[in-house]
Parts: structure tokens; C-alpha cells; sequence
């Protein structure tokens, strides 16, 4: 019976710190103690949401900024306790609850999205020095690092900012993230040829980087020493870069 007491008033005072302007005030607390549980909850919610998405941030008005934070609040069930994943958790608001308002920019999700990856490749776990060394990625057999992510956006979220929000999508827009041995992330805008060789890798485990851009070659219907030749630059700069590795 007690510990059913402790859950009921414990659920009573998440209700009302989540919504506190619908739900009823928790039985026994001044009002005083609710304000400063709400504001700490808030504010360290918001507080990890702004600095996770500083350009979505930086586009809306203080009024407008707080009121999204507070319908996630609200709203959206939490799949993680971890403070470490409230962005992911709030970009899978945006993207699976959030209806778009009219004074919403329509590259919402994409933006978040873009702005979330940078810290989800900065905390993983995987560490590049337990892959191969990348040795030769033209005969060898090169393969995408899993510190490697191929992206592609209907908007040019990587130069969105406050003096640029579009409002249609122009073209395809394809980025490559990934995180060197040094552990920084860095962003790489590709076009459609470069971004189809980094697919290649990402699925690869036995071809040779000489047949992958043969493979490339057929599928733009170009030369095969054409793209060898400005391929094999690709496959060294990738080297370089950390962003392949030779399959073992």
C-alpha cells in the first residue's frame, strides 16, 4: 500500500511538472517548491536541447523557441532516462509527433537531424583504432567506417542558418560526417557520384576499390579510366581521412 502511495504522488507530480498549466497541483507541496522542481526540470531540458540544435535554435523567437520545447515536454514519451539522449529524443519528437505550423520552416526534421548527428558520432563508442589501418584502397578491399555516415537532405541544411532558410527544396543535398582519429567530426558535401562510391563502401566486404569504381563507371555510363582516375583520388583522400578502412 505504501509503495503504491509513493508511485501514485510521484506519477501526480511528473503529470504536473510535465503540463504544468493543465494538470492539478501534486496534494501537500507549496506552491513555491513546484515552481523551483518545474524550473529546474525545464530548464535542464531546455538547456540540453539549445546546445544540441544551436542553428534550429538561433531561427525562432525566444516565445516560439520555448513553446516547442514545452509541447515536447508535454508530449512525447521518452524512450531513454539519459540526459546524454534527450536530443535524440527530441529530434524523434519532430520527426514522429510534431505537426509543422505555419511559421514553421518545412526543413525542420532535416535541420535537427543534421545538427544531431554531429553528437551522436562525438559520443560513439566505436573506436577507429580497432579497425584495420587502410593500406592500399584501390586493390585492397575498402570499407566505409561505421565512424562514417552518408547522408542525403531534400534541403541544404548545412548552409542553413538565420541570413538563409529556404523554403523549397531546390535539389538533393548529399553529406558525408564522419569522426577521425582524433576524435573531430568533420562534414563533407558530396555530389551524386561521390555520394553513390561512399554507398558502395558502406555495403562492401569483398570487392576491390578498382572493381567498386568499375561498378560506379557502368552505373554513371562513363569511361572506366575516367573514373578510376579521379576515383582512386577519392579512395586515397578517404584513406586520409579515416573515413574507410581495409576490410580484413
Amino acid at each position: 500500500m505504501v509503495d503504491s502511495a509513493l508511485a501514485d504522488a510521484q506519477y501526480a507530480m511528473a503529470k504536473y511538472l510535465r503540463n504544468p498549466e493543465s494538470e492539478a497541483k501534486p496534494a501537500g507541496i507549496e506552491s513555491r517548491r513546484l515552481k523551483i522542481y518545474h524550473d529546474l526540470v525545464y530548464n535542464n531540458i531546455e538547456g540540453f536541447i539549445s546546445g544540441g540544435f544551436p542553428v534550429l535554435r538561433s531561427l525562432y523567437t525566444d516565445l516560439s523557441w520555448h513553446e516547442l520545447v514545452r509541447e515536447f515536454i508535454r508530449g512525447h514519451r521518452c524512450h531513454s532516462p539519459y540526459f546524454l539522449e534527450i536530443s535524440q529524443e527530441f529530434l524523434r519528437f519532430l520527426t514522429d509527433d510534431y505537426q509543422l505550423l505555419e511559421t514553421d520552416y518545412p526543413f525542420l526534421a532535416e535541420l535537427a537531424h543534421y545538427e544531431w548527428v554531429e553528437l551522436a558520432l562525438d559520443v560513439s563508442p566505436v573506436e577507429l583504432e580497432s579497425l584495420a589501418v587502410i593500406v592500399d584502397p584501390v586493390r585492397g578491399t575498402p570499407v566505409l567506417s561505421p565512424l562514417t555516415w552518408l547522408l542525403s537532405y531534400q534541403f541544404p541544411v548545412h548552409q542553413i542558418g538565420e541570413d538563409y532558410c529556404p523554403f523549397e527544396a531546390d535539389q538533393p543535398t548529399f553529406l558525408a560526417v564522419y569522426r577521425d582519429t582524433e576524435h573531430q567530426v568533420h562534414f563533407m558535401e558530396l555530389n551524386a557520384a561521390t555520394a553513390r562510391l561512399l554507398e558502395l563502401l558502406r555495403d562492401n566486404s569483398v570487392h576491390t576499390g578498382t572493381q567498386l569504381l568499375d561498378q560506379l563507371a557502368d552505373e554513371l555510363g562513363m569511361a572506366k579510366d575516367t573514373v578510376a582516375g579521379f576515383g582512386a583520388d577519392l579512395l586515397l583522400q578517404f584513406g586520409r581521412q579515416s573515413m574507410i578502412y581495409t576490410a580484413q
